[in-house]
């Protein structure tokens, strides 16, 4: 592997010619790459299963071997994406804010790549297709450093990435990628601001952290959702249990995933047994306050036991989930204040101004009404992809995708124009 400032040397380089790669090359190369996972499944599948059997001999989570795993479904996904990120515009050279100045100049911003990005991940090889696709199409370089978990699923795709780049006429040093888990190349990597213009964490609160800590690079944290929904007096309760098992089941080891429900008390007794009685089903268990175990008995006590001292500042990542029952809405937005990490939360109600309310005042990324909060996800928001998701308000929140990865600058026309 070459060593940490002649990758990023590279990079910067490289980002120079994207920044005014023409729209249609830069699609040329999604679809190509779209094309190529498609024709290399096999391949794909081969060098992931490597790092299932190494993930289960070191005893990963189940939630863990999820998130690492690729299936022919999830590639032929990781294409459809790729297909729909070409159809989206492209960001770069957008003009917005036109209006004409002092003694007649002309002046507009101008949106352009942010240049250089450093994208540090996690257990889930599709990220290495998803920010290295948006990387390109939004006109940046990127660096990746995967996990060690995955690292033969990412030595494989980031041939697919290159050999890709190459056959479209992009530069391959656009996508560098730190095949070595030694952590002491992330220490390095954090220092490399005079190459290095954003760096992106994706992973659990160590990693977020530690990066804070040590990085000279601008940093954008997000992904850890401890996710809530409140079903209020007025929700309709059967649906409202068809959006939270949805929420909670859909697929439990994400960061959109369900952790918390909190219910109104003037509807506890008539959601609580019902909602156990079926997510047990799926296999969840739960985690309830004492007001929410006055409403379990019989059948219903399996799979149940009171919340423990942190259970409610737990992002489960499996199927597992906290049930609290709340005086109102207001209690509600009061718990999600200090339990949240301003990921995804919502509320369920069909009262027009407790919805309002809490819009307003919950403070997250992405605020739900009447919807799972799965939908936290740059493909289902017509993104086509995301290289993150932002819980943080500078420089982006939510899924980061196109528009999220550029800036702008001011243009400025005269007439050989001075100030007086």
């Amino acid at each position: 592997m070459k060593n940490i400032e002649t990758l990023c040397c590279e990079a910067k380089s490289a980002s120079h010619s994207l920044a005014v790669t023409e729209s249609n090359k830069k699609d040329h190369f999604l679809s190509i790459l779209a094309d190529w996972l498609i024709g290399h499944q096999d391949k794909i599948i081969h060098e992931n299963e490597k790092d299932i059997a190494d993930g289960r001999a070191n005893a990963l989570s189940d939630a863990l071997i999820d998130r690492l795993t690729l299936t022919s479904k999830r590639i032929e996904g990781m294409s459809d994406d790729l297909r729909h990120v070409i159809s989206l515009p492209d960001p770069v050279g957008e003009i917005f804010e036109e209006q004409t100045g002092q003694q007649g100049m002309k002046i507009r911003k101008q949106r352009v790549p942010l240049g250089v990005l450093a994208v540090i991940y996690e257990s889930r090889p599709n990220v290495t297709i998803d920010v290295a696709a948006l990387a390109i199409k939004s006109g940046n370089a990127i660096i990746l450093r995967g996990g060690k978990e995955t690292i033969c699923s990412n030595q494989v795709l980031v041939e697919g990435i290159h050999a890709s780049l190459r056959k479209a006429g992009l530069p391959q040093d656009a996508v560098q990628f730190i095949s070595e888990p030694d952590r002491d190349h992330v220490k390095e990597l954090l220092k490399m601001h005079h190459y290095v213009d954003m760096l992106i964490p994706r992973g659990g609160a160590g990693l977020h952290n530690y990066c804070r800590e040590n990085s000279t690079i601008p940093v954008i944290t997000g992904g850890i959702g401890i996710c809530h929904l409140f079903v209020d007096k007025s929700a309709d309760i059967a649906q409202s249990i068809n959006v939270i098992r949805n929420a909670k089941i859909q697929r439990p080891t994400v960061c959109n995933a369900l952790d918390t429900v909190l219910v109104h008390k003037a509807v506890a007794e008539k959601l609580i047994p019902g909602l156990i009685q079926t997510l047990k089903q799926d296999g969840v268990s739960f985690r309830l306050n004492p007001a929410a175990m006055a409403f379990i008995s019989g059948s219903n006590s399996a799979m149940v036991s009171p919340a423990g001292e942190g259970d409610f500042y737990t992002e489960w990542l499996s199927l597992v989930l906290g049930i609290k029952v709340v005086e109102d809405v207001n209690q509600a937005i009061v718990h999600i204040a200090s339990h949240s990490t301003h990921h995804s939360d919502g509320i369920l109600t069909m009262d027009s101004a407790n919805a309002e309310k809490f819009t307003a005042l919950v403070d997250s990324a992405a605020v739900y009404v009447n919807a799972s909060t799965r939908f936290t996800d740059g493909s289902q928001l017509g993104l086509g992809a995301e290289v993150a998701i932002s819980t943080q308000r500078l420089h982006a929140r939510g899924p980061m995708a196109l528009r999220e990865l550029t800036t702008y600058k001011w243009v400025i026309e005269g007439d050989y124009t001075v100030r007086i």
